[in-house]
């Protein structure tokens, strides 16, 4: 782990390595530090996204830094859908690849557009990380606030599931269009109710967030049931 970091580190990146996520807590984070790695091994815990989700959005949200797993084959699966995690790569690791995808996942905290989106009732604060619906805060997981900010910068616009698997989950995502499917779920239990309606599906493309109308209905919908 050592050689890795000084590998990142004369490639221009300050890495936060850490072989347990708690450690964010006691570790004296420095400034400057751009996004942290997690070794996981094949003695991981299946349910290890969801029983370390507190400290995995402490490091997303209020460290304001992105988490990219390094992992052994064998626990591609407990990784692959957990919502905090923006990318992993596997062992043995590629330095090549590594760096590209650290690139990219610096890259993509760093385009944010304007400090706030509003739709209707709905606020994102792209600066920290935050989403307010009537004054609430809501609770989101990291991958939910990623596609809903990615939807409300484009309003109006349809997208393939591919196409956002794409946009906020990678181009080499392992995951298939049930991913999206379930975020959007997710999204909507959250943030949609009898008052607010904010995402269509557009039938045989896949969704778009509404462009003018965030009322229950729409006369230019495309939802289809």
């Amino acid at each position: 782990m050592m050689d890795l970091g000084a590998t990142l580190s004369q490639e221009g990146f300050a890495c936060l390595i850490l072989e347990d996520v708690s450690k964010i807590f006691s570790s004296d984070t420095e400034k400057g530090i751009d996004l942290a790695l997690i070794a996981l091994d094949s003695s991981v815990d299946p349910t290890w996204a969801e029983a370390n989700r507190k400290q995995l959005q402490e490091i997303k949200l209020n460290e304001k830094l992105p988490i990219i797993a390094l992992i052994s084959k064998d626990v591609v699966s407990t990784v692959v859908l957990a919502p905090d995690i923006d990318d992993f790569v596997v062992e043995p690791y590629d330095l090549t690849e590594l760096v590209a995808r650290v690139k990219r996942a610096i890259n993509r905290r760093g385009t944010t557009g304007s400090d706030e989106i509003r739709c209707g009732g709905l606020l994102i604060d792209t600066v920290k990380y935050e989403v307010y619906l009537e004054g609430r805060l809501l609770s989101l997981a990291f991958k939910e606030y990623e596609l809903l900010k990615f939807l409300a910068k484009n309003k109006g616009r349809a997208f393939s599931r591919d196409a956002l698997l794409n946009e906020v989950w990678g181009y080499d995502y392992y995951g298939g269009d049930r991913t999206v499917d379930v975020h959007i779920r997710r999204l909507r239990s959250k943030i949609e109710d009898t008052g607010h309606v904010f995402i269509d599906t557009v039938r045989n493309i896949g969704y778009r967030f509404r462009e003018r109308n965030y009322s229950p209905i729409s006369e230019d919908s495309l939802i289809s049931a």
